[in-house]
This record gives C-alpha cells, sequence and structure tokens, in this order.
C-alpha cells in the first residue's frame, strides 16, 4: 500500500537530514581544481594566505617533528636540501604543522621557530595550525603529507614525498621522489606525470 502524502514527506526529510548528516563536513581537495584557500598565522606572527602567493607555485608540507618518518627526512638534510632547491627555483615552500596542544608535534610559534634553526629547515614560512583547520580542508592524513598548487591556483599534485614507505633513512637511497619529479615537469612546461601518490608517515595529531 503506498505511503500518504504526508508520511511520502516526512520520509524524503529523514532521507535529507540523514543525508546531511553522512555528508563530509569538507570536501577533499580535487586535483586540476582551485586549491582551498586559507587564512593561517605562520611562526612569525604574519598573517598567510594562499591567495598572497597567486604566481607562484606553492608546495605544502605536513610536518611533525616528533614523528619518525619526518625525522628520516630532516635528519640527513634531505627535506632541507630539497626546501633550498625548491626556493632558487622560486617556488613558495610551506610547512604545516596541524597538531594539536598537548598532541606530538605541536609546537608554539617560539618553538616552531627554535626548531626550524636547529634543523636548517628552509621553507618560506611555518604555518601553524593548531586547530586543523588548513589540514582538514586539504585532507592532510600523515606526516609528510604534499601537495602542489601550481601558479594559477590548482592542485596539481597530492600524496607522499616519496615511493619507500619507511621511516628507515636508508631507503633515501633510490627513492623516487615525486615532489621533485612534479616540480621538474612543472618547470619544464608539462602537466605533472604522476599527479597522486599514496601518503605515508605518522597521522597528523589532530
Amino acid at each position: 500500500m503506498p505511503f500518504a502524502p504526508h508520511r511520502r514527506l516526512a520520509l524524503a526529510g529523514l532521507a535529507a537530514v540523514a543525508a546531511l548528516v553522512a555528508a563530509p563536513a569538507q570536501a577533499n581537495p580535487t586535483l586540476g581544481k582551485p586549491a582551498p584557500a586559507f587564512s593561517v598565522v605562520d611562526s612569525t606572527g604574519k598573517t598567510r594566505t594562499l591567495s598572497e602567493f597567486r604566481g607562484k607555485t606553492v608546495v605544502l608540507e605536513w610536518t611533525n617533528e616528533g614523528c619518525p618518518y619526518v625525522q628520516k627526512h630532516y635528519d640527513g638534510g634531505a627535506m632541507q636540501d630539497l626546501q633550498k632547491r625548491a626556493a632558487r627555483d622560486g617556488v613558495i615552500w610551506l610547512s604545516i604543522i596541524s597538531s594539536a596542544p598537548g598532541k606530538q608535534g605541536y609546537k608554539t610559534p617560539a618553538e616552531a621557530n627554535a626548531w626550524r634553526t636547529r634543523t636548517g629547515a628552509a621553507p618560506a614560512a611555518i604555518l601553524i595550525d593548531p586547530k586543523g583547520q588548513v589540514g582538514r580542508a586539504y585532507g592532510a592524513k600523515t606526516t609528510p603529507h604534499m601537495y602542489i598548487v601550481n601558479p594559477a591556483g590548482t592542485l596539481v599534485y597530492m600524496g607522499g614525498i616519496d615511493d619507500k614507505n619507511s621511516a628507515d633513512p636508508a631507503t633515501l637511497a633510490g627513492a623516487k621522489n615525486f615532489v621533485v619529479a612534479a616540480l621538474a615537469d612543472m618547470k619544464a612546461g608539462r602537466s605533472v606525470a604522476q599527479p597522486v601518490s599514496p601518503p605515508y608517515g605518522c597521522s597528523v595529531k589532530y
């Protein structure tokens, strides 16, 4: 027996509510689409936005000093070298700390600056994201988790930094670095050959 009109309307309303509850609070970023905008304070107290870097290639690197996978890339200077190489090519490199207060990797601005000095890290800025707003907007899951935005503001790469899912520094030798490859493609005027890869590392400590 068919439902009465008021019954059908009630069911439709419940279905709509269920769909809203089930839907993610924020859609994940999409390759080939505008990268999520953000406004966040860096470790020097300056408010930084993605839009201020329009016309530049931007690399976003989620980081956590306490994560062994991050240590793999920083302890021997590999990440710092990559940051410096990118800067020489005019690339804006932003390191983002989305760890919540009390969680592994959380840093105050002063602590982030001290870490930068101690490790010789060379990003254009360290973004402090303790509420995880930027991290969630990008769907950042691991440290490191890498994203590249082209000069038009379009997301052209997201995923792991390389193809060696390991915290062992020995695996840096012979690894295919996806960020290096993507930046080389962009510098040569080519489309990024591998625009996505599985991220690996420690979970972002939201």
